[in-house]
């Protein structure tokens, strides 16, 4: 059974919580800013265990010093469900860690 959308405003409001990320038409996405190319790619591999642990991927570009991510939930009709906003928060949680600026 595919997630359920939330409404704009259930997204607005916890993304709040998320500094940096933003609700973009029907995605959630968020750019950071690293200090080196290796930097943003550590940050890009990190993301990518996350998105595989959580069975839920985003489109995810690399940079010279940059890790852009773009999210939204494709088997509930490409709209944002809590399953976007857990994946944007764990990356929240660990951005930190890797000198985004």
């Amino acid at each position: 059974m595919p997630a359920a959308p939330l409404s704009q405003q259930e997204i607005e409001d916890r993304l709040g919580d998320l500094p940096g990320w933003s609700l973009d038409g029907d995605r959630i996405t968020c750019t950071y800013r690293l200090h080196s190319h290796f930097a943003a790619l550590g940050l890009t591999a990190h993301v990518a265990a996350i998105q595989d642990e959580l069975n839920h991927h985003s489109d995810l570009t690399l940079g010279y010093n940059t890790v852009s991510l773009s999210v939204n939930t494709h088997d509930a009709g490409d709209v944002v469900t809590e399953n976007d906003l857990k994946l944007a928060a764990r990356v929240a949680a660990i951005a930190d860690g890797h000198g985004v600026r």
